[in-house]
């Protein structure tokens, strides 16, 4: 397997003393109640009281300041010592905020991940296991009868909604600038197809970064609704199509009738199985030419420079085993360098690293194909 060199050094051999071990598998079975513990702490406040107390605070202090009960403030803050989240002056009684606790503060993906797993997986999930037999999102009865979680997105209560979009948004987001100096400044792109638009947060910044450019948003027809009225009014919103088009029917082809410059799938082609994106992609090919280049951005485990990205980004697979679709998951290099092939393009650069942990891979038709 294709490793960066820190997850060769990070997989490659135990690490953890006995110790360690034995700590981190108690982590795991408890897994559920730290993680509800340390929501907690976060939604009421008592950590960023801790960050903002170089002093400490008493434990009084907090059941001041939070309104709870000290039974309730006990409970957590016992059981944040454990996680690692708070300190304790034993001599004085005085609580302070620990390196994890500073983490999850100072993060901003820390919320965003909470958010998500909080509202959108964690009922779930308890569904893990059929998921993974039957091939099914077999979590995402928990809030509707949907084949796939993107046909229910729209009517998936607003916190749901609002913690799924901001988990998507928050990830895509900060890749967006690096990837358009490529998209447009090396290839001068003009006809842009975005294939699994979403809400047009891409599409808006391609027509506001070059005001020549005409994008085609390619979705689900409800999907379509809602960028429709996202993209309403702002900058360039007049040179932003729409598509409404299911890419899981292999039937259904990609429009024709003008050359495209670019096709993107960004954050896209991982909410399908294998054999699903080799069809996409070779149907994305068919109104490709010489001159035509594809991007896939994706968050590639095995490409991440850091190991806390690589966890990240392995977990995430199974929120699409559990909720999403039920055969997809978060790619390794290796299986969408295989799709690519098999489609018959070739991937041209690859350019790692941008925002939080994306490869934006650059494909072009294969010769003698």
């Amino acid at each position: 397997m294709e490793l960066s060199e820190s997850l060769r050094n990070a997989y490659g051999k135990d690490r953890l003393s006995a110790h360690e071990a034995q700590l981190r598998a108690r982590f795991i079975a408890w897994g559920p109640v730290v993680f509800q513990v340390t929501r907690v702490m976060l939604e009421r406040g008592i950590l960023e009281m801790l960050r903002n107390a170089p002093n400490g605070l008493l434990r009084e202090d907090i059941v001041w300041n939070t309104g709870m009960s000290d039974y309730a403030v006990k409970c957590l803050l016992e059981a944040s010592l454990c996680i690692g989240t708070v300190l304790i002056d034993a001599d004085t009684d005085t609580y302070f905020l620990g390196k994890t606790g500073w983490f999850l503060l100072s993060d901003p993906s820390a919320k965003v991940d909470i958010d998500f797993n909080h509202d959108v997986n964690y009922e779930g999930l308890f569904h893990l296991s059929d998921a993974l037999e039957k091939g099914k999102p077999e979590g995402l009865r928990h809030f509707g009868n949907w084949p796939t979680i993107y046909e229910g997105l729209s009517s998936l209560p607003p916190s749901v909604q609002d913690s799924w979009f901001a988990f998507d948004h928050f990830y895509s987001d900060h890749s967006f600038d690096q990837a358009l100096e490529i998209v447009f400044k090396k290839y001068c792109s003009r006809s842009l197809y975005d294939v699994g638009g979403n809400t047009g947060r891409w599409a808006l910044q391609c027509v506001a970064y070059d005001s020549d450019v005409r994008v085609t948003v390619i979705d689900l027809p409800q999907q379509l609704e809602m960028m429709r009225k996202n993209i309403q009014g702002k900058r360039g919103y007049e040179r932003i199509d729409a598509y409404g088009m299911n890419l899981l029917d292999e039937d259904c082809e990609f429009p024709e009738g003008r050359h495209v410059d670019a096709v993107w799938m960004s954050q896209f082609l991982d909410c399908f199985g294998m054999d699903e994106v080799k069809s996409i992609l070779r149907r994305a090919r068919k109104i490709m030419d010489e001159d035509s280049r594809l991007y896939i951005m994706e968050t590639i485990w095995n490409r991440q420079q850091y190991e806390p990205a690589a966890f990240v980004v392995t977990m995430i697979s199974l929120y699409f085993t559990t909720m999403a679709n039920g055969n997809s998951k978060m790619f390794n290099m290796e299986d969408i360098k295989e799709c690519i092939e098999d489609s018959g393009l070739s991937i041209e650069e690859i350019h790692d690293g941008l925002g939080y942990g994306h490869t934006l891979l650059v494909c072009k038709i294969r010769k003698n194909n």
